[in-house]
């Protein structure tokens, strides 16, 4: 592909959006950005500067002072000598922080608050200004590019993104539980897709990708004959 391109990825949680994003990234030679660590990145941050509490099921998040420090956080996609990339914030690299099972449960309740998901986005579009990137999450075709060239919706079935969670957890060696993360993913589900700012849907435009019986090189493949097409 000569001219560059913004392709987005939106889809619900653990359906393979990040590897399938990781794919096109190494073979186009695009930066992959997944919006879903720039959150996480500020939930980890919140939850170092006491900035979330709980109290009988109840979440109270200093929005105002997260709000505020997101101009003071440095934010980037660093890529690796695998071509992989990597969430730095303020210069650290996080990419394995993110994903403990603190952040995963308070997550979905700090990118809900419309003034922090605008203080986001308006990153991610900086990010896009030169193309030639992949970048996944809920709202990309939506909110962040909706004049994306190419837009992806990828979806599967609860049980099977579940199985691929925990699967994935167990190899970075975290110890967790499969009713753990199948319940975390239920609930995100309903974060999601239930949120007044920016909720998970599929545009019009988007082209729907049920992986549930697929794998990786028959999704690879699939994407690649629509690119080419």
């Amino acid at each position: 592909m000569n001219k560059k391109i913004i392709i987005a990825i939106d889809g619900y949680s653990s359906t393979g959006k990040s590897t399938l994003a990781k794919m096109l990234s190494i073979h186009l030679r695009y930066k992959h950005i997944n919006t879903g660590s720039m959150y996480r990145a500020v939930t980890l941050y919140a939850l170092r500067n006491n900035m979330i509490s709980e109290f009988n099921g109840n979440f109270k998040i200093k929005e105002f002072d997260l709000v505020n420090s997101i101009d003071d956080l440095s934010l980037n996609f660093v890529c690796d000598d695998n071509y992989k990339y990597n969430m730095y914030m303020n210069n650290e690299n996080v990419e394995l922080k993110i994903r403990n099972q603190d952040v995963s449960h308070y997550v979905s309740y700090v990118s809900k608050h419309s003034l922090i998901r605008r203080k986001i986005v308006s990153l991610q579009q900086e990010m896009g200004l030169s193309k030639g990137i992949v970048m996944e999450g809920r709202d990309i075709g939506s909110v962040v590019f909706p004049s994306a060239e190419l837009k992806l919706f990828i979806t599967a079935s609860l049980e099977v993104r579940a199985e691929r969670r925990y699967q994935e957890l167990l190899n970075m060696g975290l110890s967790v539980s499969f009713t753990n993360v199948f319940e975390n993913l239920k609930m995100r589900d309903l974060a999601d897709s239930s949120r007044e700012n920016s909720p998970l849907i599929k545009v019009d435009d988007a082209i729907l990708i049920d992986n549930t019986s697929l794998d990786l090189e028959e999704q690879f493949e699939l994407v690649i004959d629509l690119l080419k097409k």
